[in-house]
């Protein structure tokens, strides 16, 4: 299905998804690349899903730790900040508002105010 969805309509929406699988449990950079290949969006690009990250750590939404992993190096996991819930519900209410919108622009029928 991530196949089909266009990369500019993904980027539109990728702060929001970060900050759902966030809200479930802190992640670090390459596990948020499997959790949203599993829930359907495909390959992301770490190229795309890193320089977000960093964006949103910038802007208060989330706020990094570093863990220790396995076998390897610490690992920079991500958790949702105060400022990062608030976010994600403001984007999960207007994702609901253009949903409606797109089922009313596919069945031609018109929007009631």
């Amino acid at each position: 299905m991530a196949q089909t969805i266009s990369s500019q309509l993904l980027k539109g929406f990728l702060q929001g998804i970060l900050l759902a699988i966030l809200k479930r449990e802190p992640n670090y950079g390459y596990g948020i690349a499997q959790e949203m290949n599993r829930i359907g969006l495909g390959q992301v690009p770490k190229g795309t899903i890193y320089p977000l990250l960093a964006t949103m750590e910038k802007r208060g939404l989330i706020r990094g730790e570093s863990r220790p992993s396995e076998g390897g190096p610490d690992r920079k996991y991500y958790l949702p900040t105060a400022d990062g819930l608030a976010a994600m519900e403001d984007f999960f209410g207007q994702w609901q508002e253009l949903e409606k919108t797109m089922q009313l622009m596919m069945s031609g029928a018109k929007h009631e105010d």
